[in-house]
């Protein structure tokens, strides 16, 4: 079975920074897309960034360049999401997604203005 499972959100202040893991199992992991999405009531669903562990590409939306940064561990099977310089506008529910395809669980993170 394909999992991801991601961890990290919480609440901070306004300025702050957060660290979001994606453990993935079931695939091959230096085949695949990993990428995060977030999802607020409002906004819908957004995708932040994505990071291809076969050539090592990557993506990252307009609002967040220079402030998120994405990592993987293949020894760990990980993919990490690192959020510095947090702004309100960015509480959502954060979502790992492999090949755009499967989903873990959400993991919110609330900042606080």
């Amino acid at each position: 079975d394909v999992q991801l499972q991601a961890s990290g959100g919480g609440l901070v202040q306004t300025g702050g920074s957060l660290r979001l893991s994606c453990v993935v199992s079931g695939l091959s992991f230096g085949d695949i897309a990993v990428g995060w999405f977030r999802q607020t009531p409002g906004k819908g669903r957004e995708a932040v960034s994505c990071l291809s562990m076969y050539d090592g590409s990557t993506y990252f939306a307009d609002n967040v360049k220079g402030r998120f940064t994405i990592s993987s561990d293949n020894a760990k099977n990980t993919v990490d999401l690192q959020i510095d310089s947090l702004k309100p506008e960015d509480t959502a529910v954060y979502y790992c997604v492999a090949q755009e395809t499967y989903w873990g669980q959400g993991t919110l993170v609330t900042v606080s203005s």
